[in-house]
């Protein structure tokens, strides 16, 4: 993991999505689509850096981090907005409609 996607553990949930605009990725190392999300979100985090905060959780390590959104399957990310879901995607999405998303986020 480089320092622009950080992975986000339990007790620091709630402090990372509290402001401003963060891609959350839903994940598991058990799950091959969510490897191969991994580098395709370092590609967003370094093009949308100061526009949004890119973060990852581990949900077979972080159980209260994981119920904090309703999601059925991973890879899911959320878009969020100061804590609050603007958009969600389910399944190995490409660079190019994360940072359409963030970059749309980001002007409303």
């Amino acid at each position: 993991m480089s320092e622009q996607v950080r992975e986000v553990h339990d007790s620091e949930f709630g402090e990372a999505i509290r402001s401003g605009l963060v891609l959350l990725d839903y994940w598991a190392p058990r799950c091959g689509p969510c490897r191969l999300q991994a580098p395709i979100l370092e590609e967003v985090a370094a093009e949308v850096g100061g526009l949004a905060a890119v973060i990852k959780v581990d949900i077979d390590q972080n159980p209260a981090a994981a119920d904090a959104f309703d999601f059925k399957s991973i890879p899911t990310l959320f878009l969020l907005k100061d804590g609050a879901a603007v958009r969600q995607f389910t399944g190995l999405q490409r660079k190019e409609t994360l940072v359409e998303a963030v970059r749309q986020a980001a002007r409303a």
